[in-house]
C-alpha cells in the first residue's frame, strides 16, 4: 500500500506503507541507532512522536517479547528507507510488519530518509502526520498543523503505571548451544536470568518513580543488587518515605519536564533525606527541582552513538540518548551543583551531582539495550551511595 508523511511546513514524502492502515500524528524526530529498533518502538519516552530511523534497513531480524521495553509500542509512526517484510533471526517470534500492524502503528518506507533528516536538522523537529489510508495532501498538512505541540504537555502521568508493583527480573543472558544431529546441526538457545544473591545483606530497597520507565532500567537495578518497588509518577514524597527505601530512582519519560510540576515538588521534599538517582526525564526534573531551567533542543538527541565526556576524569563514554529537552547549566547554582558530564557534539549538559545531598543524575541512558554499555558503572555508583548514606 502507499503511505505519505506530511509535515506542518508543507513538505511531503511519499512511499510504501506497512503496519497499520490509518493516520497518526505527532512530533517527527530521527534516531541514529544501528540496531535495537524494537526497543525504540516500545520506549515510552517516544509517546507523541513519529520516529525516523536513519539505518537504511529496518525489520530484518523480527521482534520478540524479550526486547520490549514496555508492554506495547509507544511511537506514533515509523519512517524508514527500507522495511523488511521478512525476519531472519533465531530469536524472532513475529515479523516486524505484523507486530506493528497488531499494535496499530503505521509505517512509511522507501523514501529518502537522508533528505528528511537533513530537513529536520535544518528546520528543527516539527509536527507531522503519517498516513497509510488518506491520500489528500492538503488534508494531511492541515492535520499536521492542528496537531498539539509536545511543549507544555505532561505525558508522564499518561504512560506511567497506575498501581505500585514489585519488579524482580534481572538481566537476561542467552547462550547458543549447537546440538549434534545425524542430518542437520540443531541450535538450542538457553536463557539465563541474572538476579544476584537475594539473601545477600547488601541488597538495597529502591523505590523507582515511573514517568515512562524502561524495563531494562529495572533489570539493571535488580542485577546491581536492588529490590525494586515501582510507583506511579504522582506518588507523594510522604508515601515514598513511608516505605523506608535505601534509595529513590527517577526514570525516563516523555513530554515537557516543565509541565511535571508535581514531580519537581516531590523531589525537593525528598532531596537530602534519601539517595536519589535520575535518568533522562528524571535528570531534567532534578535540574528543575534544584531551581534550574530546561530548554528544548532544536532536533533532540536520539541514538546509540553519542560521545559524552566525564568532566572530572576526562574519560569519554559512548552513550545512548533519547531526549528533546536539556537542563541549562548556567541556570544551576554552581555552589550547590557539580556538572559531571557534557555531550561532545554540542556541549549539552549530560550529568550533574549535588555537592551536599546524596543525589546525582545523567541525561543519557546507562542501561541502554542493546547497548552501548560504557555507563553501567552508574548503577554501581548508586548502590555505593546508598551504602555510604546508611553509615
Amino acid at each position: 500500500m502507499q503511505a505519505i508523511l506530511a509535515l506542518e511546513d508543507g513538505r511531503v514524502f511519499r512511499g510504501k506503507g506497512y503496519g497499520a492502515r490509518l493516520e497518526r500524528t505527532g512530533e517527527v524526530v530521527f534516531n541514529t541507532s544501528i540496531t535495537g529498533y524494537q526497543e525504540i518502538f516500545t520506549d515510552p519516552s517516544y509517546a507523541g512522536q513519529i520516529v525516523v530511523l536513519t539505518n537504511p534497513e529496518i525489520g530484518n531480524y523480527g521482534t520478540n517479547p524479550d526486547d520490549d521495553e514496555a508492554g506495547k509500542p509507544y511511537i506514533e509512526g515509523l519512517i524508514v528507507r527500507e522495511f523488511s517484510p521478512y525476519a531472519s533471526n533465531y530469536r524472532s517470534h513475529q515479523v516486524t510488519d505484523e507486530y506493528l500492524e497488531r499494535h496499530k502503528v503505521p509505517v512509511l518506507s522507501d523514501i529518502d530518509t537522508r533528505a528528511l533528516v537533513r530537513h529536520l536538522r535544518d528546520r528543527g523537529v516539527m509536527r507531522g502526520v503519517i498516513s497509510t489510508s488518506e491520500t489528500d495532501v492538503d488534508k494531511l498538512v492541515a492535520m499536521a498543523k492542528a496537531t498539539p505541540s509536545i511543549d507544555g504537555l505532561d505525558l508522564a502521568k499518561q504512560v506511567c503505571t497506575k498501581e505500585a508493583y514489585q519488579w524482580t527480573k534481572g538481566d537476561v543472558e542467552e547462550r547458543i548451544i549447537a546440538v549434534p544431529h545425524p542430518s542437520v546441526q540443531q541450535i538450542s538457545v538457553v536463557t539465563t536470568e541474572s538476579v544476584g544473591d537475594r539473601n545477600a545483606p547488601a541488597r538495597k530497597k529502591v523505590v523507582a518513580f515511573d514517568y515512562g520507565i524502561k524495563n531494562n532500567i529495572l533489570r539493571r537495578l535488580v542485577t546491581s543488587g536492588c529490590d525494586v518497588t515501582v510507583v506511579p509518577a504522582q506518588t507523594s514524597a510522604a508515601d515514598v518515605m513511608s516505605l523506608q527505601p535505601d534509595g529513590v530512582f527517577l526514570s525516563n519519560g516523555p513530554g515537557d519536564p516543565d509541565a511535571v510540576v508535581y514531580a519537581q515538588k516531590t523531589i525537593r521534599e525528598m532531596a537530602g533525606r534519601v539517595p536519589i538517582f535520575g535518568i533522562c526525564l528524571g535528570h531534567q526534573l532534578i535540574g528543575l527541582a534544584l531551581e534550574g531551567k530546561t530548554y528544548k533542543l532544536k532536533f533532540g538527541h536520539h541514538g546509540g552513538n553519542h560521545p559524552v565526556k566525564q568532566l572530572k576524569t576526562g574519560k569519554i563514554e559512548i552513550t545512548a540518548h533519547n531526549h528533546n529537552y536539556a537542563v541549562d547549566p548556567d541556570s544551576l547554582k554552581q555552589s550547590e551543583v557539580e556538572l559531571t558530564h557534557v555531550d561532545l557534539n554540542d556541549d549539552t549538559l549530560e550529568g550533574l551531582r549535588h555537592r551536599t545531598y546524596p543525589l546525582f543524575s545523567v541525561q543519557y541512558h546507562p542501561e541502554a539495550s542493546p547497548g552501548p554499555h560504557d555507563s553501567h558503572y552508574l548503577f554501581a555508583d548508586f548502590v555505593q551511595m546508598m551504602s555510604e548514606w546508611r553509615k
